[in-house]
Formats: structure tokens, C-alpha cells, sequence
């Protein structure tokens, strides 16, 4: 074990990591900051240091925005040790990682959590076959290596990634054999409430329009309000099947992506036994911290969209506020109001349209809960009817259902299956997903190899 200490441990090195790392950085703080990938970006700025040419122009204006910010943080002094697999927090500081092959730690006097979003679960009957991905995965395959499909592609749900990527794959020449949208129209009444919002966030508002628009210039067949949604094919995808305006309709495709929008990832968070939420608007857990990230009494900070999503810019700011807060803590600087005010401000106007498309784009029933038939533990193939009986049963939550038929005891320990689990036991009792809660996170909380121990 090496002995490190640090000020501040980061962990995550997309916007939320390097903007925090960034401004301890300029407060003299001392940062480790510590990523599962080789290279800084996260998911949203991806090999942003080593992407070619072409791939920027493809991945568009944003995504090229990620270089100022990399660049900053390369010229910060932070140490940065990538490849780390973080598989252990302790509220006391105490980061435990696996690097290179082996075990290590780190300790910070202040530890924050970047660890960001992951793409909800969008389990629907032949979900598991090959063939059928995350409109996530796809991108990432797009930012690491310039992955791109060959034959015609389906993207299917909603949220604003589903017509990102269609408007990157159109610029890649990616033939998109339609977009199949679930979003119902009773959510353009719902998110109307807050268009007042959504005017003052009248950039964001512009960019969604002009997605929409190059798709639907582009001759893709957009199928609206489509309900439904069923994978069609034995052994792997062959087509998309769905309800649109009353009529059945089939798409062929060999490829389909699938998405529901992002929710918060909160392994990390749940693993040091911090109090989390149900949110009603954004249908996920949230930790519970006070206004600068913190969480408790402890000594760790939660920032970005492992906190609550609030997209990449409103992230980069949260970290700078969680770095002002920790750094006013450890008395390095007892002069931060005037730049907590900036800061403060830009997060207010990157987070205008936020109530606007959580009610757009807040996934409908029965996207969320599947029919009896669907698997909802992929690693332990559990499927819906399975936990439906577990609940007759007496099963009350999701640690139970460990018991009955190990749900959530797979690889991703939950990571993959835990929303669903949360809301299909509490449709079943007829309860709310608070009073049902989710799995108990302990450490390890990634797969490890016991020869990494073995020093």
C-alpha cells in the first residue's frame, strides 16, 4: 500500500471532476483525482484530449467545448491516476482503488464523489438479446473509438440524447432507419407548466429544436408517441415492433438502441450508507446532501449527476462550488463569497430548462415496469413475473429478493436492475418506492480479482 494523502480525492474525471480538481487546484489545495478510465473526459468528454479531427466535428460544438476545460485541468498540477477502479469510500477518507494490477489507497482529507450518470433502465420484452444496446453504449463506441453501424440502425424512446446521437450518426453517415419516440402527449401539456423556464434556458431550448429539425430534414421516419415497444427476433434483434396511432407497426433493423433518459449513478454514495431520496420528477434516487454537496457530517461531497442530473455544464459548476466549500472548510480561503456568487449564477442559467424536460421526457409507466414476461436481472435472469411472485410471497424490498433468487447478485450488483426492482416490487404491494427502498450497496462495489491483493 502506498501512503497518500491529499487534500481533496476526486473521483471521476468528467466535467464534475475536472472543474472541482481545477478550482482545489487554485486554492493551493493538494487533489488526487482518481478514474476508471485511462484518459480524463468521463463519458461526456471521452478521449476529448486524442480524438481526431472528423470525430469532433461529428460529436458537434459541445463535446469540443470539453477541450478547454481538459486543458485546464492538465495545466493544474492535480495528480491523476488513471485506470483506477475505485471499489471502496469510507466517510472517513479512505479511497480504496485497484491500478495497475494491484491494490492501493489513497487518503483525503475531503473525498468528492464525480462519479456522474448512467443510462436508466429500459427494460422491455427482448431487451437482452444481441443486437439490442444502449443509445449510451453507442455513443461512447462513437468518442473511444469512432465506432459507427454499418447497416441501418433504429433508435427508440426519449430524452435528448436519443436525438443527439441521431444527429451525430447522421453527420457520421450512418443510415437511420427511424426514430421511434415514446414520449406521450399528455408530457408536452405537463412540461408546458414550466416553459417560462425553458425560455430563460432559451440555448439549451434552441439546441433540442434544431436536433429535432436536422433529423427530420435528414428523411428519417419519425414515429411519435409510440407505445408498446417489443424487440422482434428468436436469437438476436431483427426489428423493432410497436403501437403508433392505433395500428401496429414493424421495423427491420439488425441494430436497435434503446433510451430513457439518465439517471444518477449512486453505487458509490449508497455504499457509504448515506441517506438517499426517491424523486418523484426525476424517478430516481438522490443522495441527500446540503446545498454545497455534502453529505452529512462526513467528509465526503457529492456534485454533478451523481447528485442530481443537471447536464455537463451545470456539472463542471457544481464541482467548482463543492472545491469553494471544501476549501473554506480546510481554511485555505475565507473569501469566497464573490466567487460562489458567479458560480452560482451560471448554475441557475444551465439549470433553467432542467424542470422543462424532466416533465417532457420523465419515462412512462410502462417503460419503467415491465410485463411479467420481461427479465429485469440480466446477470441473475430474474424476470418481472419472478419478483411479482416473490412479493406474494412476503418479499417487502429489494435486499429480500437477494433471498428468493439472488435479483441483484450478478456482476453489476444491481447496478442495472436496481431502479426497476425499486418500482416493480412497489407496484406489486401498491405502495411508493420510498417505503420500498433499494439494494444495500457494500464494498466491493465492481468485480475484482483476488490476485490483485496478493502484494
Amino acid at each position: 500500500m502506498s501512503d497518500v494523502t491529499a487534500d481533496l480525492v476526486v473521483i471521476g474525471s468528467g466535467p464534475t471532476g475536472m472543474a472541482a480538481a481545477c478550482e482545489a487546484r487554485a486554492l493551493g489545495l493538494s487533489v488526487v483525482l482518481l478514474d476508471e478510465q485511462t484518459t480524463i473526459g468521463g463519458q461526456i468528454y471521452r478521449r476529448i484530449e486524442s480524438a481526431p479531427s472528423e470525430i469532433v466535428h461529428v460529436l458537434g460544438k459541445d463535446y469540443a467545448a470539453g477541450q478547454h476545460l481538459a486543458s485546464e485541468f492538465c495545466a493544474s498540477g492535480t495528480r491523476y491516476i488513471g485506470g483506477a477502479v475505485v471499489w471502496n469510500v469510507s466517510t472517513t477518507g479512505v479511497v480504496n482503488y485497484v491500478a495497475n494490477g494491484g491494490a492501493d489507497e489513497v487518503v483525503g482529507k475531503f473525498v468528492l464523489l464525480a462519479s456522474g450518470a448512467m443510462e436508466r433502465p429500459f427494460p422491455i420484452v427482448g431487451w437482452t438479446l444481441p443486437g439490442v444496446m444502449g443509445a449510451g453504449a453507442g455513443q461512447i463506441m462513437l468518442k473511444g473509438s469512432g465506432g459507427l453501424p454499418t447497416d441501418p440502425v433504429v433508435l427508440a424512446g426519449g430524452g435528448p440524447l436519443l436525438y443527439l446521437l441521431a444527429w451525430q450518426y447522421l453527420r457520421a453517415g450512418v443510415r437511420i432507419e427511424a426514430l421511434v419516440d415514446t414520449t406521450p402527449r399528455s408530457a408536452y401539456f405537463r412540461a408546458a407548466r414550466h416553459m417560462i423556464g425553458a425560455l430563460k434556458g432559451w440555448r439549451d431550448l434552441l439546441k433540442g429544436v434544431k436536433l429535432i429539425a436536422a433529423v427530420r430534414h435528414h428523411g428519417v421516419r419519425v414515429y411519435s408517441r409510440a407505445r408498446e415497444l417489443s424487440i422482434v427476433g428468436e436469437t438476436r434483434a431483427e426489428g423493432l415492433k410497436f403501437q403508433h396511432r392505433g395500428k401496429q407497426v414493424q421495423v427491420r433493423a439488425s441494430l436497435i438502441l434503446l433510451h430513457q433518459g439518465v439517471v444518477p449513478n449512486t453505487q458509490l454514495s449508497w455504499s457509504t450508507g448515506s441517506e438517499h431520496r426517491w424523486d418523484s420528477d426525476q424517478l430516481c434516487w438522490q443522495p441527500i446532501t446540503d446545498e454545497a454537496g455534502r453529505l452529512g457530517d462526513t467528509v465526503l461531497y457529492v456534485a454533478g449527476d451523481s447528485r442530481r442530473i443537471v447536464g455537463a455544464n451545470a456539472s463542471a459548476v457544481q464541482g467548482r462550488l463543492a472545491a469553494l466549500a471544501i476549501g473554506k472548510q480546510l481554511g485555505v480561503s475565507n473569501d469566497t463569497t464573490r466567487r460562489s456568487a458567479v458560480l452560482e449564477g451560471e448554475l441557475e442559467r444551465y439549470t433553467h430548462i432542467r424542470p422543462f424536460l424532466d416533465a417532457l421526457y420523465r419515462p412512462c409507466d410502462e417503460n419503467r415496469v415491465p410485463p411479467d414476461q420481461v427479465l429485469v436481472c440480466r446477470c441473475e435472469e430474474v424476470t418481472a413475473e419472478q419478483l411479482r411472485k416473490y412479493v406474494g410471497l412476503g418479499c417487502r424490498g429489494p435486499n429480500q429478493t437477494k433471498a428468493f433468487g439472488r435479483c441483484g447478485m450478478g456482476p453489476c450488483q444491481g447496478r442495472l436492475c436496481g431502479l426497476t426492482v425499486t418500482e416493480v416490487i412497489a407496484e406489486a404491494r401498491g405502495v411508493g418506492p420510498s417505503e420500498v427502498g433499494y439494494f444495500r450497496i457494500r464494498p466491493p462495489i465492481k468485480p475484482l480479482l483476488l490476485g490483485d491483493f496478493a502484494e
